[in-house]
């Protein structure tokens, strides 16, 4: 599993933009830049939904004000999924990471399999990471949520 000290690992991510699908490098998302990574077991799920991603949304500027760059929010679930949840929750200042495959966050070794019920998914994990090193790293334990919401990465800041 990945840990402090860690550098997060080469990947290729999918967006959905205006003009079609894009790609962008892990490097070029993480390097040279302070980023909170968070992720989440799947789009439109209820904690997911109703607490995980908003609070991300809601403090924007805090994480701004204190030195991030970048807010990114990853999920087992392909780039059409992320950028529709994107544009139901109001989340245009969070970058969605697909992981349509679940290859990135198996990499990370923070996969868990969820059998019938979803596959592989994304553990609920939230990290700080520095040019791709990881500075912080929160994973909870299953079923809970209370050490990567956005409140307890700030206070990591």
């Amino acid at each position: 599993m990945i840990s402090e000290g860690s550098t997060l690992p080469d990947h290729e991510f999918t967006f959905i933009t205006p003009e079609g699908k894009v790609t962008r490098s892990s490097r070029d998302l993480f390097g040279g830049k302070r980023i909170v990574l968070f992720a989440v077991p799947g789009a439109f799920t209820p904690t997911c939904s109703n607490a995980h991603l908003p609070g991300y949304v809601v403090k924007a500027d805090e994480f701004a004000a204190c030195g991030v760059d970048g807010l990114c929010c990853l999920s087992v679930n392909d780039a059409f999924v992320m950028r529709a949840w994107q544009r139901e929750q109001n989340a245009e200042a969070i970058t969605m990471l697909a992981d349509g495959d679940g290859c990135f966050v198996t990499k990370l070794g923070l996969g868990k399999e969820t059998g019938a019920f979803g596959g592989l998914r994304a553990q609920r994990f939230a990290l700080i990471a520095d040019d791709g090193v990881v500075t912080r790293l929160r994973v909870e334990a299953p079923g809970q949520f209370e050490v990567s919401d956005a409140e307890s990465l700030l206070a990591l800041l």
